[in-house]
């Protein structure tokens, strides 16, 4: 039901467009639970029948996915911050752990924000911590951007190359997560690890 649901909410929104597609991602990106991949790889297939320009289709949808990213990024901004600030303490978060996100935020929320816009399940939810923690606008929006555009080519190409073969975009959707995972681990690793030396080289 909730598959036919949403497939019929992409075939309403992609008779208009671009328009469709950003505000699709839009909600992908925001707090309402909604695959991006049903939005794109179709977007991608439609590009290779020629109706769709992959360029637009990356614009459009980046666009979109910075636009939710926002939402989340201002509601834990503007209200959420005020609510933990007001009530935090009655959940046993204190002052001074809001102090702590907002230290770790400043010294490490670009890779944290890269790294969250690319795992699912996440992708939605990294930009409330970093409204939480009051991350530096621009830093928020560029690893957005950059996290949220490998996404979105890796799943318009998918729509391109391999077309309305669902069992075979199954399979390669999976491989490529699995991928993904590893490299952000790897990422992760690397990062940690020159943190370390750099902060054994400013003590010394």
């Amino acid at each position: 039901m909730i598959h036919e649901l949403s497939q019929t909410l992409v075939d309403l929104i992609f008779d208009w467009g671009y328009l469709g597609i950003f505000l699709l991602m839009t909600i992908e990106s925001s707090f309402i639970p909604f695959p991006s991949e049903i939005v794109l790889i179709p977007a991608g297939y439609l590009a290779s029948q020629g109706q769709m320009s992959i360029p637009l289709i990356m614009a459009s949808g980046l666009a979109g996915s910075l636009a939710g990213a926002f939402i989340n990024y201002y509601l834990a901004l503007l209200l959420g911050r005020k609510m933990l600030q007001r009530y935090g303490k009655y959940f046993f978060i204190k002052e001074n752990a809001l102090i702590k996100m907002d230290n770790y935020f400043e010294k490490h929320g670009h890779i944290s924000t890269f790294i969250g816009r690319l795992i699912p399940g996440i992708r939605q939810l990294i930009s409330i911590p970093a409204g939480l923690a009051k991350m530096n606008l621009i830093v928020f929006t560029s690893f957005t951007a950059l996290g949220a555009g490998i996404w979105a080519l890796i799943l318009t190409l998918l729509g391109y190359f391999i077309g309305q073969n669902q069992d075979l975009i199954n399979s390669y959707l999976n491989q490529i997560s699995i991928i993904v995972l590893i490299l952000l681990i790897l990422l992760a690793s690397w990062y940690a690890y020159y943190q370390k030396n750099k902060n054994k080289g400013s003590n010394e």
